[in-house]
């Protein structure tokens, strides 16, 4: 959605107050260990979209758990806000934590092909000795 200075602050003042409540106020067990990672609130303020980060092996637990919660999240928070429109709420899953950990465990296993050696396009230099004319193995 687009930003401007006062979505921004209407964004984080939805997302202090949801945090809030799934915090303290919903006691669902699925829903421990979560963290609300960011809100987008339209600009009419009838629709919220909140990113959860979890586990990835928890993810459908955690959506099913929010979606048994969604009306009684949906009426503290209106109660919290004090809009005059209560939004409709919409949850989704924030992989990109998974995938920042995915790229790097890739960069911790680098491949032995990218400590070779070379030129300027990229492409392998051969060592001093190797390849030269007549030398013909194999």
């Amino acid at each position: 959605m687009k930003q401007n200075k006062n979505s921004r602050r209407i964004n984080e003042q939805a997302r202090e107050k949801l945090a809030h409540i799934l915090l303290f106020d919903v006691s669902d067990p699925a829903l421990q260990q979560l963290t609300l990672t960011g809100c987008e609130v339209s600009i009419d303020k009838s629709f919220l979209r909140a990113y959860v980060s979890c586990d990835a092996d928890r993810y459908e637990d955690v959506l099913a758990a929010l979606t048994r919660a969604r009306g009684r999240i949906r009426s503290l928070l209106g109660r919290a806000l004090g809009w005059r429109v209560t939004p409709e709420l919409d949850f989704r899953i924030d992989t990109s934590t998974d995938e920042a950990e995915r790229i790097t465990r890739a960069l911790e296993n680098v491949p032995p092909t990218l400590s070779v050696e070379k030129d300027e396009d990229g492409y392998p230099v051969a060592p001093v000795g190797a390849g030269e004319p007549g030398d013909e193995r194999g």
